[in-house]
């Protein structure tokens, strides 16, 4: 570990300099959203980093995507060592190798060596997401890859500028074997060019504040971000805490989830993680690389530390096991495209857990996973007639909070730095019309304080050709769950044509969905996990949640036990009943454990009978079930009811 020091600047230049450097990842910024080709990249899906010489974060921006920062310096340490001496003035530099520290293949990294008279200094790193990047499916998402061959191009470390002089041909080699070609090489040159903005910002710099100040200042705005994490720890009592989260299935396997358990200890000023016990790769691409997962403890524990700025001083003080050969430490060549919503997530969401047991005044509820759809094909729209890529995601509820709801239709915990994609500018782009973008009813999970809402957004195709669909997403099965009594939200997963005669349970990750002219699609996302018991919630709130349609009347009882009469609902007129709300509390009070311990195949019966609905199988059952068939998985049934026992039964009265 390397030593701490004090300051050695005077704290008026450490403090401009040390904002100077935010404030040049951010200029990376803004060039960026100016000169990007993607819609993907222009709403947000990239972030930029400030590396010293040695490939350590010096400074992040202010918005950059969480997953990305983490593993910044890991792409820029494997520049390093690939390249070693043979890195020149002029040179720029590709990698997006997710087996060298990145992230997936659709994240493209452009690094930039900067050298003052003749010594390399620093490295300056652009990263973005390519809407696609080659592969069997377009947006390079396919669901059936065990390998990363049908995932898109591998771009290991490669000299995409050389001393200044463009190697067109090598451009040409890699961004021929993408999707729109054009939009790539203008996201290219989009990173390019911002790399270019920061250089020419950190030379003048250099040449306000001196050569030797600056890189003194790269040291300590490391050793300062180490030194005040770790203040922070000697106030936090040593022990061990762990938790276990679940991808939702092996495709290979079918039922029962796959665990991802994380143990946290806290030895005096220095943070362990150790993933041992996580289940092996899996058949699909919902696997993470050894970086992506580093990036999520990082990105959990950071949550919890708001006030300090992220850079590699924050890194020093996590040590991380992740045993080789699972799914968050997956090796050459398992496909590894879904791990932002298999692995990284649930990383991020168990660390929520574990930090909320030993902070509890900041305690956070699990929150809504990520789900990315993508459609692609011809659109023969009138004055297109070119290959189009619909890449969208969707926003969804954050976890309840310890005195106070969760956020609604927020962007995923993945990326907090991402916008909302306007559906204006979508259907110029693409053929694809947004029917309805709203708030879903009932998505919050119940709690003391409940989980934010979700929302629900349709689509229609309409002039297309040989258009297929995807989409990556899970916790169909491993619901968004609740912490301290809190319960889960609702499953994700898409229709197609609903309410039709043709309607189909397509289920939260699946590629190659053939499309036509006409059809629709609705798709929800989860809301957030509640905190506390659902039954200790102020009636008063959960009118106030009737009345703004966050909460139906009928789940308000079912859920809170607070039973609401609806006087005139034109002019949000409803009134609680007192004396049957104190009955329902004392009835759910008496009953609930013992729902839970109900045969699941009796469960069933009820709900085909259309006695119980689907939020009645998973808050009050815990029975999860195969939507597609409506039959019961058994396996994941009970480990989703293990869940419930530690994370909501244990703290019921």
């Amino acid at each position: 570990m390397e030593v701490m020091k004090n300051n050695s600047l005077d704290p008026v230049t450490f403090e401009v300099l040390k904002n100077s450097f935010i404030n040049l990842v951010d200029q990376m910024s803004e060039q960026i959203i100016r000169t990007c080709y993607s819609f993907v990249i222009y709403n947000r899906d990239f972030s930029s980093a400030l590396c010293d010489a040695n490939g350590n974060i010096v400074m992040q921006g202010t918005q950059d995507i969480a997953v990305h920062v983490g593993t910044l310096h890991l792409t820029a340490k494997a520049i390093i060592e690939y390249f070693q001496e043979d890195i020149h003035p002029g040179d720029v530099f590709l990698i997006n190798d997710p087996y060298r520290g990145g992230t997936h293949f659709s994240d493209v990294r452009v690094i930039r060596p900067v050298f003052y008279r003749k010594t390399l200094i620093a490295f300056i790193q652009s990263n973005g997401h390519w809407a696609d990047v080659g592969g069997g499916m377009p947006g390079s998402f396919d669901v059936s890859s065990k390998a990363h061959f049908g995932e898109g191009v591998r771009i290991p470390p490669t000299r995409i500028w050389s001393k200044g002089n463009y190697l067109k041909d090598v451009a040409n080699l890699i961004v021929s074997n993408m999707r729109v070609p054009e939009e790539r090489f203008g996201d290219l040159r989009s990173q390019v060019e911002a790399t270019k903005v920061a250089e020419k910002e950190l030379l003048r710099l250099i040449d306000k504040y001196t050569i030797d100040k600056v890189l003194l200042a790269f040291a300590e705005v490391q050793n300062y971000v180490e030194r005040l994490t770790r203040e922070k720890l000697k106030q936090l009592p040593n022990g061990t805490w762990e938790t276990i989260d679940y991808i939702d299935m092996d495709p290979d396997f079918g039922d029962g989830m796959i665990p991802i358990k994380v143990k946290l200890s806290i030895k005096d000023d220095q943070i362990v993680y150790d993933l041992d016990g996580t289940h092996s790769t899996i058949g699909c691409f919902l696997n993470a690389t050894f970086g992506s997962s580093l990036s999520g403890l990082y990105a959990g524990t950071k949550t919890f530390f708001p006030d300090i700025p992220l850079n590699s001083g924050f890194y020093r003080v996590i040590e991380a096991s992740l045993p080789k050969g699972s799914v968050v430490h997956a090796d050459w060549p398992v496909a590894v495209s879904g791990f932002c919503s298999g692995p990284f997530e649930k990383i991020m969401n168990a660390c929520f857990e574990l930090w909320s047991h030993i902070m509890p005044e900041k305690a956070l509820a699990c929150s809504f996973n990520l789900e990315y759809l993508l459609i692609g094909g011809w659109d023969q729209r009138e004055g297109y007639n070119q290959f189009f890529m619909w890449y969208d995601w969707m926003v969804g509820g954050h976890g309840g909070r310890i005195s106070k709801d969760g956020a609604n239709a927020m962007s995923p915990v993945f990326g907090a730095g991402l916008s909302v994609q306007p559906c204006e500018g979508q259907e110029r782009l693409t053929p694809v019309i947004t029917s309805y973008h709203k708030i879903m009813t009932d998505s919050g999970g119940p709690g003391e304080y409940r989980g934010g809402c979700g929302v629900e957004k349709g689509g229609t195709l309409t002039a297309i050709q040989d258009a297929v669909m995807s989409v990556c997403c899970d916790r169909s099965r491993s619901v968004t769950w609740g912490i301290f009594g809190g319960l889960p939200s609702n499953p994700h997963g898409n229709w197609l044509n609903p309410q039709t005669d043709k309607e189909e349970f397509l289920g939260a990750f699946f590629s190659n969905v053939s499309l036509k002219e006409g059809d629709r699609f609705t798709r929800p996302s989860a809301g957030g996990g509640g905190l506390g018991d659902p039954l200790k919630r102020n009636p008063q709130s959960v009118l106030e949640d009737v009345k703004d349609g966050y909460v139906s009347i009928a789940r308000a009882e079912k859920d809170y036990g607070v039973v609401i009469k609806a006087i005139d609902p034109d002019v949000v007129y409803y009134e609680i009943l007192q004396e049957e709300t104190s009955r329902k509390r004392n009835y759910i009070r008496e009953n609930r454990k013992a729902w839970l311990t109900e045969e699941p195949q009796n469960v069933i019966i009820k709900y085909r009978e259309g006695v119980i609905g689907k939020l009645d199988l998973i808050r009050q059952y815990g029975v999860i079930i195969d939507f597609s068939t409506n039959t019961v998985l058994e396996k994941t049934t009970q480990q989703f009811r293990e869940m419930l026992h530690k994370r909501s039964v244990a703290y019921w009265e």
